[in-house]
């Protein structure tokens, strides 16, 4: 999914760091990745199946896809591995095998959350024709649907802790919340100075909400106040191209927040102060979504690329801890790149499951555990 946004990368990278970087070696050892899952489109592949959002239900028990094959496939994560196994092995499936069932769509799809209070029955999504829509999973159909964009394409959705609120970012450039104790009704937006590619609530239940725009930067509001018009309570321009993504890095506080860009950088922010803390550079972005997310319990970036990869950050160093070629050799990597990834967030969970999907259609699922300390 390309974003047409022709914006000059003019920006000079902040220096300014709050913690000194160690040498890049002990931040490779702490982890141990396994490819664990590899799901391919069938032999009589679709003309185009780009998977461009993945999410993990909050119950635990499901995973969702959604693309430009106008589907939201919905597998059971018992079918996939659990990060606890001892098995280093890879299985291999297509999505008609792995795949529990999908769910026709009318647009293609940009964005996919599941309604947090629901216990994996709604899913949310936000396609190309300017349309949120909610379906419910269990029956397979539209429940409800908002359409305040114009037409124009929504990027990104997400719900905030209680599934009470619902936000969209849209190439219109504004940013929406909803209501949907109030029969669904847009009840704040605002407008910002280009397509808002990103938004996403504090998965800590604070209320504030991340906002990522074309213009360059990502915005910080606070979601009390009663009009958008108050102005964010942050600005975060460093960016030299679009920002595509913005994810908490903390949950209920600790006022960081990671952003991603056209640029080729993810960033971490602590937005309370308006600074830019790390830079993370490594992978490759210049048009495209590649996906961004953060496993805050274990302090992990996912991102896809577009040099055909998948890279793991620690927010601890500007240099990915992990790299995986998505295919065989360069020749293949070259006509495709990942564009989406997801970690699954589990309180407590000491091991982790990041799953990613590629511009091919292709989904694998990694396993990572944290090394055992040498003495």
């Amino acid at each position: 999914m390309n974003i047409n946004s022709r914006i000059s990368n003019s920006n000079n990278d902040s220096n300014q760091e709050d913690e000194e970087e160690t040498a890049e070696d002990r931040a490779r050892c702490e982890w141990d990745f396994h490819l664990a899952t590899i799901i391919s489109p069938s032999t009589t592949r679709e003309v185009s199946d780009v998977i461009g959002a993945i999410e993990f239900d909050p119950t635990g028990h499901l995973l969702a896809t959604g693309g430009i094959s106008r589907k939201i496939r919905i597998y059971a994560l018992s079918s996939l591995p659990s990060p606890h196994g001892c098995n280093l092995t890879t299985s291999f499936s297509d999505h008609s095998t792995a795949c529990k069932f999908y769910i026709c769509t009318p647009a293609k799809l940009s964005s996919l959350r599941w309604q947090p209070d629901s216990g994996g029955r709604i899913i949310g999504s936000g396609d190309y024709d300017g349309v949120v829509t909610e379906y419910d999973v269990e029956r397979r159909v539209a429940i409800f649907e908002r359409d305040e964009h114009d037409g124009r394409r929504v990027w990104s959705i997400d719900y905030s802790i209680n599934g009470e609120l619902c936000a969209s970012g849209s190439d219109d450039g504004t940013a929406h919340i909803w209501d949907r104790r109030c029969n669904g009704g847009s009840v704040w937006a605002a407008k910002a100075g280009g397509a808002v590619c990103g938004v996403e609530f504090d998965p800590g239940g604070g209320p504030w909400i991340g906002v990522g725009s074309a213009d360059r930067h990502a915005y910080v509001y606070d979601i009390r106040a009663t009009a958008a018009a108050a102005g964010p309570v942050a600005v975060l321009g460093g960016h030299g191209r679009a920002v595509t993504y913005v994810r908490f890095a903390t949950a209920g506080g600790g006022g960081r927040v990671v952003t991603s860009g056209t640029d080729g950088t993810h960033r971490l922010w602590s937005w309370e102060e308006g600074r830019e803390v790390r830079v993370f550079r490594g992978h490759v972005n210049k048009r495209s979504f590649v996906g961004l997310s953060v496993w805050r319990e274990g302090g992990l970036v996912g991102s896809g690329s577009e040099s055909g990869e998948v890279f793991v950050y620690d927010l601890r160093w500007g240099e990915p801890v992990w790299v995986s070629r998505w295919a065989g050799d360069r020749a293949d990597a070259d006509r495709g790149f990942v564009s989406a990834v997801s970690w699954r967030q589990t309180p407590g969970e000491r091991e982790g499951m990041l799953v990613a999907g590629g511009s091919d259609g292709v989904l694998k699922a990694f396993v990572s555990k944290r090394k055992e300390a040498r003495l």
